[in-house]
């Protein structure tokens, strides 16, 4: 496979979806690998770590939902895309709430999960250090180069979308973002999502960080605004 072009594993147990998903991927530029069900999902997760997974919550045998939870678990620094059908809004709430990063809705146009793609690997790019490998506020660190987030020198693990959020907030402490701010930092200016993705990983970065998440000492709501990190006196650390 080559060594610089992005693999992608396209979990769908239709073989015609998959097959169609699989041609636009290809003329795309990516490195394709196919799975249908979900037990064939995790052994090529183990054996080739792709750097994307598009996987469907109606899968035979093992559902969607639990491959995300077992490949999140195996590869913390994958992204994951699943495929909901369509007016199923407990998928899509689940899907994230389990570690998924972004959703699609069947029907779909394969032209924007390329670009839904395309925008979460920009957002992982956008995590990469230029001029530090560290961010650091009160007790809070982020490892840029390692892709580590640290509490009082306990690492903390976080998905991509995660991540990627908590360098907005540490680059900018106390300061207010819209949730279309974030959305726009995180994925770009030209990415069409349902702000609730923000919402909901804002959610499990305070499962994560807060000693109680429903009253937050660290990741504050703004009311009218949308969020921020908030903390004591003084500025972040670089």
């Amino acid at each position: 496979m080559p060594a610089n072009k992005t693999k992608v594993l396209v979990v769908e147990d239709e073989a015609s979806i998959r097959k169609f998903i699989a041609i636009n991927l290809h003329r795309n530029d990516f490195v394709v690998l196919e799975a249908g069900d979900g037990e064939t999902a995790l052994e090529m997760a183990r054996r080739y770590s792709p750097g994307v997974i598009v996987l469907d919550v109606m899968l035979p045998a093992m559902d969607g939902f639990e491959v995300c939870m077992q490949i999140r678990r195996m590869l913390p620094q994958v992204i994951i895309i699943m495929l909901t059908a369509r007016g199923e809004d407990m998928d899509k709430i689940m899907g994230l709430e389990l570690g998924a990063d972004d959703y699609m809705v069947k029907p779909f146009n394969p032209l924007e999960l390329v670009a839904r793609i395309r925008a979460n690997l920009r957002k992982m790019a956008s995590c990469v250090p230029v001029k530090t490998n560290c961010i650091s506020f009160q007790q809070l660190r982020l490892d840029l180069e390692g892709q580590r987030f640290y509490k009082d020198e306990e690492e903390i693990e976080l998905t991509p979308t995660e991540f990627a959020m908590m360098k907005v907030f540490m680059s900018n402490p106390r300061k207010a973002f819209s949730r279309n701010e974030i959305m726009n930092c995180v994925w770009g200016q030209n990415y069409f999502g349902d702000l609730k993705t923000v919402d909901v990983n804002i959610r499990r970065i305070r499962e994560k960080l807060e000693e109680d998440p429903s009253a937050p000492q660290w990741i504050e709501t703004v009311w009218g605004v949308g969020y921020r990190l908030k903390g004591a006196a003084g500025h972040a650390q670089y």
